[in-house]
């Protein structure tokens, strides 16, 4: 296997995992798998979130660990799960990956890259020209109202370090309902690097999106999120 993912020359690549939260996904989990595993050696542990179709069946014929969820957690919900796998299993890295195809393993290398190098605690898959008009609106008022600095806040496509893993596997990052801005705070008040890389980012080739498919989701989505970012840069103004 010829990728940097791989040891080889002497090259120490942490003990890394790849999450992938998954619901209904049975189309697309397959070659998702696949293809990481064409450029890395890191073990994919599919969280399963109580999907009525063949998700569970298709990721294990394409080699990945399932973790079933008996009841359905939302996107967040699955990837705590994960990632308590992973601090409980003592992996040094995760990455978290979307099931549809739209985080391409092929990116994986510049992803990794900053964390082998020391540059950053987390990296966050950026690509700022991908959505709908929607998810753009959605993305200028997150960061206005945050003060937050990454690029793409919702890009669920991210290596975490171990710090950042103990951190969101713990009970207070349970209350948090996404994977967005709740996160992010968290983990620039541990101080830590989160950086973004820019990545390409494919259409989803079926399925929708569990947030920005219609204004009503959009609008909870929205309001929740803009209610924790000023309840945040509120109570950071006053330390």
């Amino acid at each position: 296997m010829n990728s940097i993912l791989s040891p080889r020359d002497g090259l120490r690549v942490p003990r890394t995992v790849v999450i992938i939260p998954a619901h209904e996904e049975a189309r697309d989990i397959g070659r998702v798998i696949r293809e990481i595993h064409h450029v890395s050696n890191f073990p994919v542990v599919v969280v399963d979130d109580a999907s009525p179709d063949d998700t569970i069946r298709v990721a294990h014929e394409a080699g990945a660990h399932i973790i079933p969820l008996s009841v359905q957690l939302g996107a967040w919900g699955a990837i705590q799960a994960g990632l308590r796998y992973a601090l409980s299993r003592d992996f040094e890295y995760a990455i978290t990956m979307d099931a549809d195809g739209q985080h391409e393993a092929a990116a994986l290398p510049a992803l990794m890259q900053p964390i082998l190098e020391g540059q950053a605690d987390i990296t966050i898959g950026c690509c700022t020209r991908r959505g709908s008009r929607l998810r753009k609106v959605a993305w200028k008022l997150m960061k206005g109202v945050s003060g937050l600095t990454p690029e793409d806040l919702t890009s669920g496509f991210r290596v975490y370090d171990r710090r950042a893993i103990e951190a969101l596997a713990s009970r207070q990052a349970t209350l948090l309902e996404y994977q967005d801005v709740g996160v992010l705070f968290m983990l620039q008040k541990r101080g830590l690097t989160i950086r973004d890389v820019e990545v390409n980012m494919p259409p989803r080739s079926s399925g929708i999106s569990r947030i920005f498919h219609s204004w009503t989701s959009v609008g909870f989505y929205m309001a929740y999120t803009l209610l924790l970012s000023l309840t945040k840069r509120q109570r950071r103004a006053q330390l």
